[in-house]
């Protein structure tokens, strides 16, 4: 049995709105994952969803939309961009369908929402208008058991009571927290934002993203992160 979901962000964020409109139409795989859009209302989105999506409002600098439909089924989002002095007003909302398993796929949602929208101003504040190389790595398996997180922050060093500003090194890499909750880990390089994924809380393998905004060797780095990965996860 179908039935829809409706989550959001609202905050001011680093930028204009000219600014804050490109990382959300043309650099989103510096902050979340690569997504695309044909610029114009009934453009082509591919990235985001299995299907794919069309662009309902293009209005570049004050609304975006986009929206795919299957069979009942729907995925919508909506951006709203205000000036705000020398910064940007974003209001974001998403609303869809979940088909099965509604309450761990909401909370899942809710959260993975509020993370992706802190890189977003990650990446306005620190890294504007740069591109990044990105990739997701998924943890073993054996990662989506109950203290699979754990096992992940213990591998990185990371202590029990981390709070955002902490500095670390991530597998020898100096970097500073910016997001730390029970789920998720945001990490902050002077050319990187790493973003782990505790989804083990919702019965999925943990993820383990990067987003690179300097040069590296893309299959050596993903290479190395499998092979440390398959050994935290052993």
């Amino acid at each position: 049995m179908t039935k829809e979901f409706e989550v959001g962000f609202e905050g001011t964020l680093a930028g204009t709105p000219e600014e804050c409109w490109r990382a959300v139409t043309v650099e989103a795989g510096s902050w979340s994952w690569p997504i695309s859009y044909e610029p114009w209302v009934g453009g082509r989105e591919t990235g985001l969803t299995f299907y794919g999506g069309e662009v309902t409002v293009w209005q570049p600098g004050e609304h975006f939309a986009t929206r795919c439909e299957k069979d009942g089924w729907f995925n919508q989002l909506d951006y709203a961009f205000e000036p705000r002095g020398d910064a940007t007003h974003l209001k974001f909302v998403h609303r869809g369908v979940f088909l099965d398993d509604w309450d761990t796929n909401y909370d899942a949602c809710r959260k993975h929402t509020a993370f992706y929208y802190h890189s977003l101003g990650e990446y306005l504040a620190h890294f504007p208008g740069r591109s990044a190389t990105y990739a997701m790595t998924e943890a073993p398996e054996s990662s989506a058991e109950p203290d699979g997180f754990a096992k992940l922050e213990k591998a990185l060093g990371v202590p029990d009571d981390v709070r955002v500003g902490d500095r670390l090194a991530v597998r020898g890499e100096e970097s500073v927290v910016d997001y730390a909750t029970p789920e998720f880990l945001g990490v902050r390089t002077t050319d990187a934002l790493y973003r782990f994924y505790g989804r083990n809380a919702f019965g999925w393998r943990i993820g383990v993203g990067r987003h690179h905004f300097a040069a590296v060797d893309a299959q050596t780095e993903e290479r190395a992160w499998q092979t440390w990965l398959a050994e935290v996860f052993a």
